[in-house]
Formats: structure tokens, C-alpha cells, sequence
């Protein structure tokens, strides 16, 4: 078990609090461990009810995978091939998967940061999820920055949010907030964060057979302060399904490059910072996972991800943001131009056999 995943039984609700305050409780092998370990004792436990997923710091529900370690051990071997790099990445998408289909109301509070793998332990599916807002909260999929793609399902829920808003938020890494995340169908309500005390005092005493209806009715009295309707996203809704439509990122590219909207050119130069190949990679995953299924996303990632390590654009982006601090990624190829088709359908090459994929298993 791990030391920064601390979890407890209370009124029937199982209680995962993540407490790793000073890295925003990004993910370890070990936490990832811990999460699986409990939800497997508890999915088949009469005694809990439901699950509540939540952070002790107002700062980060959770940030994602420990990309510190992702470069550690993705560069201790020339190949960029890791047996603990393996064990993460197969591990972390079958807990996606087992959230998405867990038999029992899976209720996320994602105050603050959430990013990349912290989506992945929220963004559970739609029989069992209640998806929690705060004005606290930064969501993203920032895999772009470093040279990955929006994995731990995220080609599978992206592709789902109405129009392109998937497409832009996965090819731009952006940060949203509340009410853009209720907007995308990203989260289900909104409770401001002086209300969170209150709220886990209702936790406490609820007797209604399904939390979530509790939840409901406790956050609507504050569905005011975070309308849909008013976020920015809904006010960019039109512009970007038209910007962002198509097969090519280089034809994107080129509808901001023309569009003199401050959106438009904020998005470009957002873009040109990228990397070329894997924002060309993360459009096709996007275009290919609107079709599949959660587990044909999921085991997709996973071959994808090894393609990653071994490119090494991976690595080179978490040298250049994370480990050096130079912010002067130098990604390989350089420019739009130079990625050719082969290279992006490269990446979607089986690694394994089908019988000896690790996520073979994984049934919807």
C-alpha cells in the first residue's frame, strides 16, 4: 500500500483520500496500486455503499503520473524501455478501466488541480460517476506539452464532449474551469469550495439509497455560480468546431493563421509550442477512439505509449519542462511539414499480439 493514499469506511461510504500535498499528488506506481487494491476490496464489500475520491490539499485533486519518474526510468535504458515504466503505464489504465465500469456510485470532488491521470481516476462511466466542480478547480489534458497524448481514456471521454471542444482541448493542453468543465460534459456539478465542510457533514448522515441524488440536490442550490451556459468555452463553442474540424493539424494550423480573432491567435502560438508529431497523433487517436469502445481506447494508449518512450518525444519534453526547466523542447521532427503520415500511423502499430497484449483482458 502506499503512504500517500488513505482511505476509510464511514456510513457506508468508502473514503480514498489522496494526501502527496507536495507533488499535487501525482500518481506513483504505488499509489496507482493502492487506488486498485481498495476499489477491488470494496466493489465486493455489502458494507460500502459508494466511493468518494478526494485530496487533502485545496492545491490538487491530482496533477497526473509522476512524469519525474516516467523520465527516470524512461532513460535509464538507450531504448527508453523500462519493466517499472511497463508495470505504470498497464496498471494505470486497467484502474481507468475499472473506475469507468465500478458497480457502485464513484463520486470525484476535483478541487483544484486536475490533469492527465487525475481525469483518469475522475472521469468514471456514466452509470456509476458524480463528477464534483469547485472555483478552485484547473482541469486539463496537458500531455501535448511534454510530448504525450491525452491517454488514461482521455481519447475515449475527449472525443465525447459536444462538437470539436475535445479536439481543442486535447491538441492545446489548455486549462479550463468549472463551468467550462460542466459545459463539456467534464464534470456534473458545482459545489464552491466553502461549502466542501458542509458537504462532507451531508456525506455523514446521508441515508438516500444513491449518494449522488444527495450530492444533486446539495450542489443545486449553487448551480448559479457556475452556469454552463455562461463559460467560455460555450462562448467559443461555434469558432472552435469550426476551426477545428478536419484530419490534419497542419490545415488547423493554418484556419487560426487566418483568423485575426485574439482566440485565434492566442491558439496558434498555444500550438506552436507543441509537439508537431504528437499533436498530429493525439488528432488521430481523437478521430479514431470517437468509434471504440472504452477498452479498445484503453488498450490503444497502451500500445501508443510504448511507441512514445521509444520515439523519446516523451522524454525530451519532460527534459525540457520538468527536469532542465529550459522550456526549449527540441522536438523531433520540428515542424508540422516535416511529420508524415507513416510516422503518426506508426504509433498505432500493435506491440504486442492480441493474446499477449497486457490490457487484453479489458471487456466493456
Amino acid at each position: 500500500m502506499s503512504d500517500y493514499v488513505i482511505t476509510s469506511v464511514s456510513n457506508s461510504i468508502g473514503y480514498i483520500l489522496l494526501d502527496r500535498p507536495k507533488a499535487l499528488n501525482s500518481l506513483s506506481l504505488d499509489m496507482v496500486r493502492a487506488i486498485t487494491a481498495i476499489l477491488l476490496r470494496w466493489r465486493d464489500d455489502a458494507e460500502v455503499k459508494a466511493v468518494f475520491i478526494h485530496s487533502s490539499s485545496e492545491k490538487a485533486f491530482c496533477a497526473g503520473g509522476d512524469i519525474r519518474f516516467f523520465y527516470d526510468v524512461g532513460t535509464a535504458t538507450p531504448t527508453g524501455d523500462s519493466a517499472l515504466l511497463e508495470d505504470f503505464f498497464t496498471e494505470e489504465y486497467a484502474l481507468n478501466h475499472l473506475i469507468h465500469f465500478y458497480p457502485k456510485p464513484y463520486i470525484a470532488l476535483m478541487n483544484g488541480v486536475v490533469m492527465g491521470g487525475g481525469m483518469g481516476i475522475a472521469q468514471a462511466g456514466e452509470t456509476c460517476r458524480l463528477r464534483i466542480v469547485t472555483e478552485r478547480t484547473k482541469m486539463a489534458m496537458p500531455e501535448v506539452n511534454i510530448g504525450l497524448f491525452p491517454d488514461v481514456g482521455g481519447g475515449h471521454f475527449l472525443s465525447r464532449t459536444p462538437g470539436e471542444l475535445g479536439t481543442y482541448l486535447g491538441l492545446t493542453g489548455e486549462i479550463i474551469g468549472a463551468a467550462d468543465a460542466l459545459y463539456a460534459g467534464l464534470a456534473d456539478v458545482y459545489i464552491p469550495t466553502a461549502e466542501i465542510p458542509a458537504l462532507m457533514t451531508l456525506l455523514g448522515k446521508n441515508t438516500a439509497p444513491d449518494l449522488r441524488t444527495a450530492i444533486r440536490d446539495f450542489a443545486a442550490g449553487f448551480a448559479d455560480q457556475a452556469k454552463p451556459e455562461a463559460s467560455r468555452l460555450a462562448s467559443l463553442h461555434n469558432a472552435i468546431n469550426h476551426l477545428f474540424t478536419g484530419n490534419s493539424v497542419s490545415a488547423i494550423c493554418d484556419k487560426l493563421q487566418q483568423d485575426s480573432s485574439d482566440f485565434a491567435q492566442h491558439t496558434l502560438v498555444t500550438m506552436q509550442k507543441r509537439s508537431p508529431l504528437l499533436m498530429s497523433v493525439t488528432l488521430e487517436q481523437l478521430r479514431r477512439s470517437k468509434s471504440m469502445n472504452v477498452s479498445a481506447c484503453l488498450r490503444m494508449e497502451r500500445n501508443m505509449v510504448r511507441h512514445c518512450f521509444r520515439h523519446g518525444e516523451v522524454l525530451e519534453g519532460v527534459r525540457a519542462l520538468v527536469v532542465d526547466k529550459d522550456n526549449a523542447p527540441q522536438w523531433s521532427p520540428s515542424t508540422l511539414n516535416e511529420v508524415s503520415e507513416n510516422l503518426v500511423q506508426s504509433f498505432f502499430a500493435p506491440v504486442w499480439p492480441d493474446y499477449a497484449h497486457p490490457l487484453r483482458h479489458l471487456q466493456d
